[in-house]
């Protein structure tokens, strides 16, 4: 079956611009249309009226997808969503997958039935042909994750410098038995993460034993819980990098259980600078993710995919930050 993007394609243009000749938009040279045109003719491309007809009913709402809404660090992303969507007359809808990706995929069905304008992801265990199939069509932003190679438009920091940033830092401050406690395999970030972590550990010619490195979940459960087996080994690490805050937290209440002292006797270095980090004591070390700007610039570009603009950028790469605390023993900056 031909589809659109194989229209755009052939004619050597977006989708947004084949769609914008099919609804005979104003916004279009007539040397691009003729391209369009030709190249439906060539392709027998048959538009789907009805479809296309839905489209143009807005519903002024857009819809947000969270793989886990208990974790604190979505908040500033939403908060920063809503702005935007407010002062530009959307209402959000908000759906908690719990990290079940069929429930992703259900989601995806409210763009087909156009029961919503656009998607914001927060996340992307689904498959990506899916993804990009409904991104082709309809207007889809992801955050926080992305598709390695995908056009699908993107805002996230750069996870592997950052975690490799972390890991310097306590390489920096003389350790050199670091563990890991990752995310999810399945989840691109903290695949980055490992990869970070692993890349200084290369580069300071740091041996990293394979028992030091954890696979979590973000939870902070499981952050008590991997510290809890770092404990029990007869050569402990001098310092844990854990691939969220919340891990990081539950790290240093196992760190006390044992009556070990945070940073004396096991440095803990974080992610994420979700607000309880710089309340638990000892204050967390941790990288800053600009939450707030990660939210309304996924919305801005959302905005622009809606209203049939063209993206002269489709991956955003946004600034993160590493905050020092007490939780590493390095200088305090708050």
């Amino acid at each position: 079956m031909v589809r659109i993007k194989d229209v755009a394609r052939l004619a050597n243009v977006s989708t947004a611009t084949v769609s914008r000749v099919l609804s005979n938009a104003d916004n279009v040279t007539e040397e691009t249309k003729e391209k369009v045109l030709n190249a439906i003719q060539e392709l027998n491309y048959s538009p789907n009226i009805l479809g296309r007809y839905l489209r143009k009913m807005e519903t002024q709402t857009i819809l947000v997808v969270v793989p886990d809404i208990t974790n604190t660090f979505f908040s500033k992303i939403l908060r920063g969503i809503e702005s935007i969507a407010v002062q530009n007359g959307y209402q959000v809808l908000l759906a908690d997958t719990q990290n079940n990706v069929r429930q992703e995929v259900e989601y995806l069905n409210l763009l087909r039935q156009k029961r919503v304008d656009g998607m914001i992801l927060l996340t992307a265990r689904m498959d990506r042909s899916l993804v990009e199939e409904i991104a082709e069509e309809y207007p889809v932003v992801l955050a926080c994750e992305y598709l390695e190679g995908s056009r699908l438009p993107t805002v996230s920091i750069d996870n592997v410098s950052s975690a490799r940033k972390a890991t310097e830092h306590l390489i920096k401050l003389g350790h050199r038995r670091i563990a890991h406690i990752s995310g999810p395999m399945d989840i691109i970030l903290s695949r980055d993460r490992l990869r970070g972590y692993q890349q200084a550990m290369a580069q300071y010619e740091l041996k990293f034993d394979p028992v030091l490195i954890q696979e979590g979940d973000f939870s902070y459960e499981i952050g008590y819980n991997m510290a809890m087996k770092y404990l029990a080994l007869e050569n402990l690490p001098t310092a844990i990098f854990a691939a969220n805050d919340e891990m990081a937290i539950g790290a240093m209440k196992a760190i006390r259980e044992h009556s070990l002292n945070v940073p004396d006797d096991i440095a803990v270095m974080g992610f994420d600078n979700i607000k309880i980090s710089s309340i638990v004591e000892p204050a967390l070390t941790t990288i800053a993710q600009p939450m707030y700007e990660i939210g309304t610039t996924s919305m801005e570009i959302l905005l622009k995919l809606i209203n049939g603009e063209d993206l002269k950028k489709r991956q955003f790469v946004l600034e993160d930050q590493l905050i020092i605390r007490e939780s590493c023993g390095g200088k305090v900056r708050f």
